[in-house]
């Protein structure tokens, strides 16, 4: 796959735009392996996490795509456990700056 295929280029800069069709490419089975199960779902970010701080992501960087993340599955996915509804919920009441305070969040849930 060429570079112009990537969230993240060889240089290290995201492209935001990018994030949807990244997550369209995701097969759906695949989908539901990583969403079914919340402890999953926050292996498969840790691991997306270490490796975008591994290029040098900065923790604004890694917030922002956390944002765009949780944007495509509010509207794209429905929740397939408790938690997921929950941080559903959280994000469809939240203002944009609740929103960015809770990508934070994520981040360093995902981590821990």
């Amino acid at each position: 796959m060429s570079e112009h295929n990537h969230v993240v280029n060889k240089d290290g800069n995201v492209t935001m735009a990018k994030v949807s069709d990244a997550l369209d490419r995701i097969e759906p089975e695949q989908k539901d392996v990583i969403l079914k199960n919340f402890e999953d779902f926050r292996s498969y970010l840790r691991k997306r996490i270490q490796l975008a701080q591994k290029i040098g992501l900065g923790e604004e960087q890694l917030a922002a795509a956390a944002e765009k993340i949780a944007d495509y599955l509010a509207a794209h996915e429905e929740p397939r456990n408790s938690e997921e509804k929950l941080l559903l919920e959280l994000w469809k009441v939240g203002s944009k700056e609740e929103r960015q305070r809770l990508a934070h969040m994520l981040v360093k849930l995902a981590r821990n």
